[in-house]
């Protein structure tokens, strides 16, 4: 259905985004020497604040927009760790405390640089309606959901209800595919039917994850989900593609970034969404007649936020 409201209006005010997730811990190993069986090898284990949801929030709150995470925490000593970690970052959270453990992931890095993650998810998907304050969505200008909030119950129905209340004021609807192997357990018909269920005016992905929904060069298809869809293309940029107002013709932009050696890429996705979001608040994005130039400086922005976090130094949780 095509939507042409203004979803976005040039502000004077600072942009705020809630974004529903993960109250996360990673703990990030890496090896200086391929690993053996059986045996050690040096490295390297850091313990950080982590979710793809939270990691979003942070980012658009280093450009200068307000952010909320609205999650899960789980009744151990971790979950207020990582709650005191993300207000000490500027991020508003609002953390519903449920029996069982608070969320982590293992993030395995080789010493060719190759990554694999191991993740416990416990208590991440017990969001549930019941539990949500309308007054934490009453002035954003974006909610912005990570797919691992909409593929289990009832998290999933809490991310609908919470979308209504966002478009119900304005505000702009973002959904990232974030990881192929989840989308694929559920099953790609379920993913999609619970991607499209928050009617999302944004869709990021890469291309793997891309390929688990539509398969391999089904970014157009994704246009039935979403009238702007952006996938991720690495140190290739990225790739926007909208359809125009009379919904016949697809419109496509490529906008390249400055490759960047980088041996952890954890968060850069995120950051990218955060930077190409805060850009679409503040300049007056327009759902169903969107503009090739907003939406290329949305792209640039981006690059520019994710580049910012290939290049600093990442900050350790002190444990």
């Amino acid at each position: 259905m095509l939507r042409s409201h203004i979803i976005a209006r040039p502000l004077m005010k600072k942009p705020r985004i809630v974004c529903i997730g993960d109250l996360m811990l990673d703990v990030v190993v890496r090896a200086s020497a391929d690993v053996e069986l059986g045996t050690d090898v040096p490295g390297s284990v850091r313990f950080r604040l982590g979710g793809s949801a939270g990691n979003t929030c942070r980012a658009f709150v280093d450009l200068g927009g307000k952010a909320a995470l609205v999650c899960a925490a789980g009744n151990d000593s971790l979950s207020g760790r990582l709650i005191a970690a993300h207000r000490a970052s500027h991020v508003s959270v609002h953390a519903i405390r449920t029996a069982g453990p608070t969320p982590r992931l293992a993030v395995l890095v080789s010493a060719r640089g190759e990554r694999s993650f191991v993740t416990e998810r416990g208590v991440a998907d017990s969001l549930a309606v019941s539990s949500f304050k309308p007054s934490w969505f009453a002035r954003a200008n974006v909610l912005h959901l990570p797919a691992y909030s909409l593929l289990k119950l009832p998290a999933s129905e809490a991310c609908v209800h919470a979308s209504r209340l966002v478009r119900r004021r304005g505000g702009l609807v973002s959904v990232d595919l974030a990881s192929r192997a989840p989308l694929l357990a559920a099953g790609a018909d379920m993913s999609l039917a619970a991607v499209r269920a928050v009617g999302p005016d944004i869709l990021f992905a890469n291309r793997d994850e891309v390929a688990a929904l539509v398969g391999r060069g089904g970014a157009r298809r994704l246009l039935g989900v979403a009238p702007v869809v952006v996938v991720k293309l690495g140190q290739g940029g990225c790739r926007v593609l909208w359809r125009g107002a009379a919904q016949r013709s697809v419109a496509e932009i490529e906008v390249a970034t400055k490759p960047l050696l980088a041996t952890d890429t954890t968060g850069a996705g995120d950051a990218f969404d955060a930077g190409f979001l805060y850009s679409l608040a503040i300049s007056g994005f327009i759902v169903g007649a969107p503009s090739a130039p907003v939406l290329r400086r949305a792209a640039l922005s981006g690059h520019r936020t994710a580049a910012r976090v290939l290049s600093s130094p990442r900050q350790e949780l002190d444990l």
